[in-house]
């Protein structure tokens, strides 16, 4: 198909092309040897492979442990990274490489909620020009009309407008990152990659920066890439989930069938990990399902499969050959020789 540029936004797509598609996208950081007399460089593979599709409208959920690769692949999505490998295609154009000037348009429509409220705003400017920094760098409005724009856009996310000449310093945690979700929404943006935005906050916070989130996405239609460690919250949010180990996806389905019948040992584990709430009202305690050993170094990952040194199913095809990401149910995708549905339910409840 061929691609057609939109005037208004300068914008390149291709018609009936998914809104954002990663494949095999690769990240790998230059490092030096370990030790004072270390020669040589070593690549640190954060991220290695990974094939995702999003639509219009959809959340999507990256799950893993620490290191896994999630906010790599993040800074990849919003092209704050350039890949060293793979295609990044947005609306059917490649964006992988493009340069600044290239990239302008789409980015904003590709917006970012960081993950820590306090260190992601500028303490030297006030919320008015934290907000309205995206109206000028776009020529989103009239410079007449971006005080009224950054107030309403204040109001959407549940904060006095008339605040817009205050500090971040003034607000609170909660209140700072509903900042950033309001800079995130001033470019209208198709897709936002939220990476773990309620993990610095207080519980009682959590839930209503995740309600603002909710009612954003039905009322405006915006893809997410939601980023968490909390399993509960991306089964509450996200329509799609993808499971990442050691900068791969191992895993990615509808959310109700990966949390339902997960098929890989590792999502099987990660769900098992999750607190179950019936035990304080007599039920007995799921079995866990306990690894044994340390994630391996993306410096030096294992042959085959990457999960096989922590897994009680490996057996020597999984050291000598990589598992591809295929369908074994309806549209579920599992990076594993034997996957398979666990024999009883192991998952805890998460409502």
């Amino acid at each position: 198909m061929t691609a057609t540029t939109t005037a208004k936004s300068g914008v390149r797509s291709v018609p009936g092309a998914p809104l954002l598609e990663l494949e095999n996208v690769k990240m790998h950081f230059k490092t030096k040897g370990d030790g004072f007399f270390a020669r040589g460089t070593k690549w640190v593979q954060a991220v290695d492979g990974v094939d995702l599709t999003i639509s219009p409208g959809e959340t999507v959920g990256l799950v893993g442990e620490s290191g896994c690769g999630k906010s790599t692949t993040a800074r990849l999505v919003t092209r704050l990274l350039e890949p060293t490998g793979g295609q990044i295609r947005y609306q059917g154009v490649d964006i992988a490489h493009m340069n600044e000037r290239q990239l302008r348009p789409y980015r904003r429509e590709i917006q970012l909620i960081f993950q820590d409220p306090y260190s992601s705003l500028n303490p030297r400017h006030t919320v008015g020009t934290i907000v309205g920094t995206a109206l000028r760098t776009h020529d989103m409005v009239p410079k007449s009309g971006e005080l009224k724009r950054v107030q309403e856009l204040l109001e959407v996310v549940g904060l006095n407008p008339e605040h817009y000449n205050r500090y971040p310093h003034e607000f609170s945690g909660g209140q700072r990152q509903r900042i950033g979700i309001a800079r995130a929404l001033a470019a209208r943006p198709k897709i936002i990659v939220a990476d773990e935005p309620v993990s610095a906050l207080d519980v009682s916070i959590q839930a209503q920066v995740m309600n603002l989130l909710e009612s954003l996405r039905k009322e405006l239609g915006i893809a997410f890439v939601f980023i968490a460690h909390d399993l509960g919250v991306v089964r509450h949010f996200c329509d799609r989930i993808a499971v990442m180990y050691l900068g791969r996806v191992v895993e990615e389905g509808p959310r109700d069938s990966l949390y339902e019948k997960p098929q890989h040992p590792y999502t099987q584990a990660l769900l098992s990990a999750v607190p179950d709430i019936g035990v304080v009202r007599g039920v007995p305690p799921k079995n866990r399902i306990r690894l044994v050993g340390d994630v391996p170094s993306p410096v030096d990952p294992p042959s085959g499969c990457r999960f096989r040194t922590r897994c009680w199913k490996a057996q020597d095809i999984c050291a000598t050959e990589d598992p591809a990401l295929i369908e074994r149910a309806p549209a579920q995708r599992v990076a594993c020789h034997f996957a398979e549905p666990p024999a009883e339910s192991i998952l805890a409840e998460t409502a």
